[in-house]
């Protein structure tokens, strides 16, 4: 199964990206509302991390049945479904970033939600008048986009190295790298809450932690410019 997933471009609308969500869907749509988004054209792509924090995390499930919303495998997704399938878990951590109330669900509601976390692709890609913009919940382990694609394309004996950077590295912030990756027009990124968003080469930081003190970033994907709210 190809863990990539490729769109072509929105001629009836925007495109738009919004950093960690967190278990805030109504703070979400409170964001939306005032850069009026229009689900009848619009399209919203998230970095991940649609649960855990926040109290509507069950509201994920509903929200990836939109149909104009597009998200990628965040790091607590990808949590949930090692511990339904039996993974490697530090359990304490797990509570820790707000995964108790997954853990204290029932098996079979568990079940339904690590059935669907699993069918989310690690990388979006998707054409916009400037060229092609990428997400990835937290980084590429590559200097170019090809090499990832290939990899999320195929699987093979890499594909759990590369989620593992494409999940949870930090890297590129700690150490302020300015060389970007080539073949894509930008990278859109979360994972690490920013009191605004960063941008290092073409690499897109927009996590600005609208799950806890801060804000959501609204990015629009055709012009990479945030949105300001008008409401």
């Amino acid at each position: 199964m190809s863990r990539l997933l490729h769109l072509s471009a929105n001629s009836a609308g925007r495109d738009f990206a919004v950093g960690d969500i967190h278990g805030h869907f109504t703070r979400l749509q409170f964001a939306l509302d005032g850069v009026g988004f229009d689900a009848s054209c619009d399209r919203l792509f998230s970095v991940g991390d649609l649960v855990d924090r926040g109290p509507e995390s069950e509201r994920s499930l509903e929200w990836l049945d939109k149909p104009w919303f597009y998200a990628v495998q965040g790091n607590h997704e990808a949590l949930a479904i090692a511990h339904v399938c039996g993974g490697y878990l530090d359990y304490s951590m797990y509570r820790a970033s707000g995964g108790g109330w997954f853990l204290d669900l029932p098996r079979q509601e568990q079940e339904v939600f690590a059935s669907r976390f699993d069918r989310m692709p690690l990388a979006i890609e998707l054409e916009t008048p400037g060229g092609v913009v990428a997400l990835v919940h937290a980084d590429c382990p590559f200097s170019s986009w090809a090499p990832l694609r290939e990899i999320l394309v195929e699987g093979g004996s890499m594909l759990t190295a590369v989620q593992e950077v494409c999940q949870w590295s930090r890297r590129r912030l700690q150490q302020e790298r300015t060389d970007g990756v080539e073949g894509v027009r930008a990278l859109i990124v979360g994972h690490t809450p920013l009191r605004q968003v960063a941008v290092l080469g073409n690499v897109y930081h927009i996590d600005t932690a609208g799950w806890a003190s801060g804000y959501f970033t609204v990015l629009d994907l055709h012009t990479l410019e945030a949105v300001p709210f008008t409401s």
